[in-house]
């Protein structure tokens, strides 16, 4: 069975758990080499030997430059060059608000965010290049979206990493190179448990709890796993994407559709309610005028 990344080589940073592990784990099911770019080396070294012909492991903080273009290294190294770059690898940042924000906390949550897949793609266009194009993929969120998902940094560095990609989309999408974003709405990972300053092992397990919640608060009764964003970067990196650049995919149960009232009959419309109207009051209303228009 020929797989939809046979021959292709990829990149995925924060490779060793959450979001990321699922791209690697999915990425070699359908033919890809990886190299697991990640500061997990336990986590790494366990992926080497789970695909031994298949992954490599590169200790790689997205926050430095040598660590990033050392990755595209190892990818040309180990497997002859690259094809598919996930920037994935991310964090909450600094959960301050306006009032208690700091310069150090701003900084460290965009050089994570927006400069990490910044240099990254820089790093792997030469790569790309050599083997007549590719694509790049950068892990944005709905709190890049909307407000209210996230706090003030990342939700900033998230829509920051969407315009990044459509600019980057434009200038590099000539050359062959597709540039795009996925939006992950509330997926089960450590991310939270990590952001809360919770130790790694606490975090994971805290991925339980979010994967429980999910199907509470969406219009898709599920919960949100790394395998569906997974999935959404599988589409971007492989060739049924070809004519795609330049945009993002949100991946995200539905929760940006609109206010819970617009999917949950049993949530009062805001508005109604502000003006004492209840929910079966609207209802006798409008059935009321369904049953004067077929008078009509």
């Amino acid at each position: 069975m020929v797989g939809r990344l046979d021959g292709k080589v990829a990149v995925v940073t924060g490779g060793c758990s959450g979001i990321g592990l699922g791209a690697v784990e999915l990425f070699v099911a359908e033919g890809a080499s990886v190299i697991a770019a990640d500061l997990q080396a336990e986590k790494g070294e366990m992926l080497e030997k789970r695909f031994p012909d298949r992954v490599r492991f590169s200790l790689c903080d997205v926050t430095s430059e040598d660590d990033l273009a050392r990755t595209m290294v190892v990818a040309e190294e180990s497997f002859g060059g690259l094809d598919i770059l996930f920037n994935n690898a991310g964090h909450g940042g600094t959960p301050a608000g306006v009032a208690e924000l700091t310069v150090e906390g701003w900084d460290k949550t965009f050089a994570l965010l927006v400069r990490g897949p910044a240099i990254g793609m820089k790093h792997a266009l030469p790569l790309m290049l050599k083997r007549g194009g590719g694509s790049i993929i950068n892990t944005a969120s709905i709190a890049g979206l909307q407000a209210g998902f996230g706090p003030l940094a990342y939700s900033a560095a998230k829509a920051a990493v969407i315009h990044m990609s459509r600019c980057a989309a434009a200038e590099l999408s000539p050359l062959k190179i597709r540039v795009n974003a996925i939006c992950p709405g509330l997926i089960a990972t450590s991310i939270f448990g990590a952001s809360m300053g919770l130790p790694r092992e606490v975090a994971d397990q805290m991925a339980a709890q979010v994967a429980s919640i999910g199907p509470k608060i969406q219009p898709i009764p599920k919960s949100g796993l790394p395998e569906d964003i997974a999935a959404a970067a599988l589409y971007l990196a492989s060739d049924d994407s070809q004519f795609v650049t330049g945009t993002h995919i949100v991946v995200d149960g539905g929760i940006t559709v609109g206010p819970r009232s617009a999917w949950d009959k049993n949530t009062p419309s805001p508005i109604l309610a502000a003006m004492g109207i209840t929910p079966e009051q609207a209802e006798a209303m409008r059935a009321q005028l369904v049953a004067s228009g077929a008078a009509g």
